[in-house]
């Protein structure tokens, strides 16, 4: 995939909307409270938030744990603009870098944790696997890795309300798979234990679905 070739925030360049977007059609309060309960942040660890968009959850990370250093990678310049406000005006200190999933592991040293939310679904398939690769190879023997994402959509509805909101932004070529099970699939090759979500969290825009793996010692 060339360098510059990402799927942008809601699949347009009008960035000035996307927090609220995302807050009203994804229950984000619910999806992300459960993340970062998943996650437990810590004093003294390090942790890389990829994909890490305008900023949000790495915000919560690193006000749940001023102690511990927070990264944030993301391939687009302006949200990482955004994102630097956003902590800013939140007084707190987070690291953000330019790049994509594939480069996480170049971006240590070894983390404890590295999350992903709502990224996977909008990279082609070629990339999802190898952008979980890194993500894995990023954590040190005893880390985890943590997603949220639209994945394996169910039920009747949540495939037809994630065809009627989220592919239409994003298009189907990358995200069908998601829907198919994809990385469900990816996952199992890692861990089979991986491939089963922690928590599916339904929402008008399909159902948003948890996962946790951790790296073997």
């Amino acid at each position: 995939m060339p360098d510059a070739a990402f799927t942008p925030a809601l699949g347009r360049a009008d960035l000035d909307d996307y927090d609220r977007a995302i807050r009203l059609w994804t229950r984000e309060s619910v999806w992300r409270g459960a993340l970062l309960r998943q996650v437990v942040p810590r004093s003294g660890e390090t942790i890389l938030d990829v994909g890490c968009g305008t900023g949000s959850f790495a915000v919560m990370l690193k006000q749940a744990a001023t102690g511990a250093r927070i990264v944030g990678l993301d391939p687009d310049a302006r949200v990482l603009e955004l994102a630097a406000a956003k902590a800013a005006a939140a007084g707190i200190e987070v690291e953000w870098r330019q790049g994509f999933a594939r480069d996480a592991a170049s971006h240590g040293p070894e983390f404890d944790k590295v999350i992903s939310s709502l990224v996977l679904h909008q990279m082609p398939l070629i990339e999802k696997p190898i952008g979980i690769a890194a993500m894995l190879a990023a954590v040190r023997p005893g880390g985890e890795v943590h997603i949220a994402d639209y994945a394996r959509q169910r039920s009747w509805l949540m495939r037809t309300l994630f065809r009627l909101t989220v592919q239409r932004l994003d298009g189907v070529a990358d995200t069908q798979p998601n829907a198919d099970g994809a990385l469900e699939a990816i996952l199992a090759e890692t861990n089979a234990a991986a491939a089963h979500p922690t928590r599916v969290v339904r929402t008008v825009t399909g159902a948003i679905s948890l996962f946790l793996v951790r790296r073997e010692r």
